[in-house]
């Protein structure tokens, strides 16, 4: 793709969009105590994430003057990408491994926040989440410039998905009560809730990652 200043606005985008998210559905009634107890169950692999997301906290002793702070390494790799593909043209495919294997992480430890799934997530594989990101050819597929831009083009979706994360929460709370009480959950409210999650993978793609410059279609489903 040559590169142009201003970049172009964003095209329309095809059914097939390059980012794909899938969550098995499970086969088998629902865990209902690990449901009923997920509050809990999630704290240790979510301190794990956060670990490796990176961040700081401050934390102060009981009965102290002093504080604590504890910094987490890691997290999603933005500027240095940006950097690389406004001046080389280039997006290294370890930075690439690293944000997309961190989203796909992500991805399952929300599938198990979500009530989507029962299985503790891995830290590494796949399990029955399956997310799909396509390694770009910066110099082809990648508009130098748009990088400088995409979190401003993405504005609406920040929007739109603000408004529907709130209906997001609600529909894990019914999901919550129904499987808590009858073993499985409606499957209509899981369906909604991935398409959520897919939904904001592709404009974390488009606006954070950099790994694709098609915009992400306001839509739920695939």
């Amino acid at each position: 793709m040559t590169s142009s200043w201003p970049p172009p606005p964003p095209a329309a985008t095809s059914p097939g969009h390059p980012v794909q998210l899938a969550v098995d559905q499970p086969t088998e009634p629902r865990n209902r105590l690990t449901v009923g107890l997920r509050f809990l169950w999630i704290i240790p692999i979510a301190v794990v994430l956060s670990a490796v997301s990176g961040g700081a906290w401050t934390v102060n002793p009981a009965g102290g003057s002093g504080a604590i702070v504890v910094i987490a390494a890691g997290g999603f790799l933005f500027w240095a990408p940006l950097l690389l593909i406004l001046f080389r043209q280039k997006y290294p495919r370890w930075w690439f491994d690293w944000n997309v294997g961190l989203l796909r992480f992500s991805n399952r430890v929300a599938a198990y926040a979500l009530l989507l799934r029962d299985e503790y997530p891995s830290t590494d594989e796949e399990q029955a989440v399956h997310l799909v990101v396509p390694y770009p050819d910066a110099h082809r597929d990648l508009n130098r410039w748009l990088p400088l831009v995409k979190w401003l083009l993405a504005v609406p979706h920040y929007i739109v998905l603000a408004v529907l994360w709130v209906g997001g929460v609600v529909a894990v709370i019914v999901m919550w009560f129904a499987i808590v009480f009858t073993g499985r959950a409606p499957a209509a409210f899981e369906r909604f809730v991935v398409d959520l999650v897919r939904w904001t993978d592709r404009v974390m793609a488009y606006a954070l990652l950099l790994t694709t410059d098609r915009y992400p279609p306001f839509r739920l489903g695939a």
